[in-house]
């Protein structure tokens, strides 16, 4: 049975029981929690790190009684969230819950999210019985004792009580459609069928999966060799310490990389989580085993962002950092695709630009790919043949539901950033009406502090009536203007003048939604905020606070506006969601209010709508496993 501890408001419990499984679970007491498996007691305040999340909880005591419960920043104690009820896991979890979990019954046991949040009205589906409503907590009467369970709410007022140590079987439900489900009825033949059916689906599809994996891992490809020399010097140059997960996602991309078959390995990460810098390791690995770099990027400009971080780093080896876009001129194109061919450059950064015709390799063995999702039809056509020659390592900074990713696991290498920088704080997030006065006290302050501030609008028709507006409010500041529809020349002067701290308000559009990284910038002011999608909104934020300083992202609706419900529900998705690492959570609401789009696909959707996400992950995982024991079942048809 899996073996947790749960903590929820008004629950009486002694600091000596409090105590007691943490530290059996293996975690360890100090002064101030840093890591994930930290435990610290300061007299009735207990600070917890468990080693499935991504930030600490803090549970406040009065005597024997837990008075609140939330999420904190560990260097600054700043309250991120807070709970009603947690349910943590033990340390060894991370290794148990590995790949073995797919082939394994006992998988079934562990919750897709090690964080659990039970809030009273929400909807949960039961593995058995189906979807109910959370009622509350109540004592139960057995004739072991009493014991504390859920109540559930089920159809025509039927309730289920379910104890607390069988708290696995339930999940809240997610389903990605705007329309709520019906509730199940207890002892009905409707969810055995529902769960049925989708299992059946689920089936066909993990087939699919394995039968992708099969393909790829009958693959022959270059297997690089041990680290060269020069590469702990080379990391030795980065200039902050490695997160916990960036170390393994590096030790990762390296074993990938030595062994025989085409890696296609997926690194998610929240934006500002150091993706970049594995990247860079994994490209220097390359190079050293005389192979060539390719660092595919959606945008001229992030083309730009990375050609100077790749240089930078780089510039004490003998490696040729190229870049390859429209920021150049055809003569300089020309000049860097004959480089390509005499293998006289060894990383060449550029946008769709890399995958025409005339571009020729002398011999490439790594492609690197951010934000893959943002390309088009044709480009991904072409990815998919690379991905048959060469090692591909995918980067992408938009939140994906990880449980998905964890129930496929198999079909695709997956590597996560989940914790974040160190001294990296929450930011500050302000819903407010667009007034003069408001902008002009945020610039100011900024400013007071030799900041630098981003001002985006979400159409090009009119962004230089906004940008003279500004340097009305704000005579004293240097603001510029950049989109999308500019010359290239002009374009690239204003960015490397932004980049260079010589711009103070940079009035753009979403063309620096992706890797601008200016760790000087961290006011953020998002005109007509309710035209924006919600991950828009999301990448947009990641902008700022990307340094040890405070950071504040202002998203502005106009005066008397009456907004829609649907712009009312992203706004208020992403002030609620302003925690470090709260990618995913994001993700889920921005799903939940577009549908899940072609995330699983028409036909996997409506399974998911029947039993809920986390359920048909569940499912799938499973019947993966269950393939992967029968391999004569999965190759039928």
């Amino acid at each position: 049975m899996l073996e947790y501890c749960r903590f929820y408001v008004g629950q009486r419990i002694s600091m000596e029981h409090l105590l007691e499984p943490l530290m059996r679970f293996g975690y360890q007491r100090v002064d101030q929690v840093l890591d994930p498996g930290d435990v610290a007691v300061r007299g009735g305040v207990v600070d917890i790190f468990p080693a499935t999340f991504e930030t600490p909880i803090r549970l406040e005591l009065e005597g024997s009684r837990i008075l609140s419960m939330r999420s904190i920043n560990p260097v600054t104690a700043e309250t991120l969230e807070r709970h009603s009820m947690v349910v943590v896991l033990p340390r060894q979890l991370r290794m148990r819950v590995s790949q073995e979990r797919l082939a394994s019954e006992t998988a079934l046991e562990v919750p897709f999210e090690a964080f659990i949040d039970f809030e009273e009205g929400d909807l949960v589906v039961h593995v058995d019985h189906g979807i109910g409503r959370l009622i509350g907590r109540a004592t139960l009467t057995t004739p072991q004792g009493s014991t504390e369970a859920l109540l559930l709410e089920y159809a025509e007022g039927d309730r289920l009580y379910v104890p607390l140590d069988q708290l696995h079987l339930v999940q809240r439900y997610i389903g990605f459609s705007s329309r709520h489900p019906a509730l199940s009825k207890l002892g009905g033949a409707a969810w055995e069928r529902a769960r049925t059916s989708a299992y059946a689906s689920v089936l066909t599809y993990a087939r699919e999966l394995l039968g992708l994996q099969a393909k790829r891992m009958a693959l022959r490809g270059y297997a690089f060799s041990r680290d060269h020399e020069w590469q702990a010097a080379f990391e030795r140059t980065f200039p902050y310490r490695e997160t916990t997960d960036q170390l393994t996602a590096i030790e990762q991309v390296k074993r990938d990389m030595e062994h025989d078959r085409p890696m296609d390995r997926l690194l998610l990460g929240d934006v500002g989580y150091g993706k970049t810098e594995v990247a860079l390791r994994a490209a220097f690995k390359a190079v050293m085993n005389h192979k060539q770099v390719a660092v595919l990027v959606p945008t001229t400009i992030l083309a730009y962002q990375h050609t100077r971080t790749f240089q930078k780093r780089l510039h004490n080896f003998p490696v040729q950092v190229e870049t390859l876009s429209r920021f150049q001129s055809p003569r300089e194109q020309a000049q860097v695709l004959e480089a390509l061919r005499r293998g006289a450059c060894d990383v060449v950064i550029g946008t769709h630009r890399l995958l025409s015709g005339d571009v020729q390799f002398h011999d490439l063995g790594l492609v690197i790919i951010d934000e893959e999702q943002r390309f088009g039809v044709k480009d991904k056509e072409h990815l998919k043949q690379l991905r048959t020659q060469v090692d591909i390592l995918v980067l992408s900074a938009t939140p994906i539901p990880r449980t998905l990713y964890l129930a496929l696991m198999g079909s695709r290498e997956m590597s996560l950033i989940a914790t974040p920088p160190e001294h990296r704080h929450p930011i500050e997030t302000v819903v407010a009406e667009d007034e003069d006065a408001s902008i002009q006290r945020w610039i100011r302050k900024e400013l007071a502090r030799q900041g630098q501030v981003y001002v985006v609008h979400h159409r090009v028709r009119d962004i230089h009536r906004l940008a003279q507006r500004l340097r009305r409010l704000v005579p004293e500041a240097r603001v510029a203007v950049s989109h999308g529809q500019m010359d290239e020349a002009a374009l690239e002067e204003t960015m490397m003048a932004w980049m260079d701290g010589r711009i103070d308000v940079l009035v753009t559009t979403t063309i620096v939604e992706s890797g601008i990284d200016v760790p000087n910038a961290n006011t953020l002011i998002v005109s007509r905020a309710d035209q924006f999608g919600l991950a828009d909104l999301y990448q947009l934020r990641g902008r700022v606070g990307r340094f040890t300083r405070k950071a504040s992202a202002y998203l502005l609706v106009p005066r008397g506006t009456v907004l829609s419900e649907a712009a009312r529900q992203r706004l208020q998705a992403i002030m609620q969601h302003t925690a470090l690492g709260s990618g995913f959570q994001v993700a889920m609401e921005d799903l939940k209010l577009r549908g899940a789009g072609n995330l699983l696909g028409v036909e996997q959707h409506g399974h998911v709508t029947a039993v809920g996400f986390d359920l048909y992950c569940r499912l799938l995982r499973d019947a993966v496993g269950y393939l992967k024991q029968q391999p004569e079942l999965a190759n039928a048809r």
